[in-house]
């Protein structure tokens, strides 16, 4: 009986070693996730995800959330009667639409996710980008056939105040950030993409990987002529494909681009309608998804400022582009 059990456990045992030279490479490391897709609406996903996340800071990780909501906002904004309506491939977010984007994010999907993640022990503590200063942003205008055109509030990230996510960091606790900046010039509020605030915080912070959830299984190499995905590109490989990618692919390789580009060591996309998909990337040789990585030392780039970050030209279909 012994000599069953030893066999049976066997395969747990190989796989826990195949994580070690994982959990040597990442461990102490900080990782930011942006939170997203069917992930966040399906409920087997989210607890499965909210494991990952636990699971990671258990590790030795240091895991931070960034979360928009784009399906819970368009449901949101149906129930109180406004129109959801995008322009320039942007949610048009009125001072009535920003009072629900600001309801939703802080108010309904950050407390579910930390209320998941804390199940699991006093791990989670929600913030927003107006909490101490984390996030900056001005207003965005953006053109349409040469015109500028007022899309309310919505914002472009021009600063980042680390200081409150570092300090839970370094308490062991987890951050979770809704996509809202503040505005140092005007007072408002502005409603921030969250796959841009992901990617302009793992820069910010020196993260050692963005990993960014989608509704896809990566990037594909010749959608919809091929289903084959790329495993690992470049940053340069990856600038040269942005023109021809869809949608609503555009505002998540553009934010793993400005995060390679800005010293974080690599950024992913992973397919969140896998459960534990995290791990699977992290913790395991095959890995899922797509990784982008920075050049060559001998393919300089210059960093891009966060204000630079571009904001995409049509909206994301799975989460209402905006958050």
């Amino acid at each position: 009986m012994t000599t069953t059990r030893k066999h049976t456990a066997l395969p747990k045992a190989r796989i826990l070693i195949e994580a070690l030279p994982w959990l040597t490479r990442h461990h102490g490391k900080t990782v930011v996730i942006k939170f997203g897709g069917n992930a966040m609406v399906d409920d087997e996903l989210k607890a499965a995800f909210a494991q990952d996340v636990v699971f990671l800071r258990h590790a030795g990780l240091k895991p931070v959330v960034v979360h928009g909501g784009g399906p819970q906002i368009s449901a949101a904004l149906d129930r109180h009667g406004i129109v959801s309506e995008f322009k320039a491939g942007l949610r048009v977010t009125t001072e009535d639409a920003m009072d629900v984007v600001r309801m939703v994010l802080a108010g309904q999907v950050q407390r579910e996710l930390v209320n998941l993640l804390n199940r699991h022990g006093p791990l989670a503590v929600g913030l927003t980008g107006e909490d101490a200063h984390t996030l900056t942003a001005t207003k965005h205008t953006p053109e349409i056939d040469g015109e500028p055109v007022d899309i309310g509030r919505v914002g472009e990230i021009t600063a980042i105040d680390t200081g409150a996510i570092e300090a839970l960091l370094a308490d062991g606790r987890i951050p979770v950030v809704s996509s809202i900046a503040r505005s140092q010039d005007d007072g408002h509020v502005y409603n921030v993409n969250a796959d841009t605030a992901a990617a302009a915080l793992a820069a910010a912070l020196g993260a050692e990987t963005l990993m960014v959830l989608t509704d896809v299984e990566g990037l594909y190499e010749d959608w919809p002529n091929s289903d084959e995905v790329i495993s690992r590109l470049t940053a340069s490989q990856l600038e040269k494909l942005l023109p021809e990618l869809s949608s609503g692919m555009v505002p998540k390789m553009e934010g793993c681009l400005h995060a390679v580009r800005n010293g974080v060591r690599t950024a992913r996309v992973i397919d969140g309608r896998v459960q534990h998909s995290i791990l699977l990337e992290i913790f395991t040789d095959e890995g899922i998804g797509t990784m982008v990585v920075p050049d060559e030392p001998d393919e300089p780039d210059e960093p891009d400022e966060i204000g630079e970050i571009d904001k995409p030209d049509e909206p994301d279909e799975t989460e209402g582009n905006l958050s």
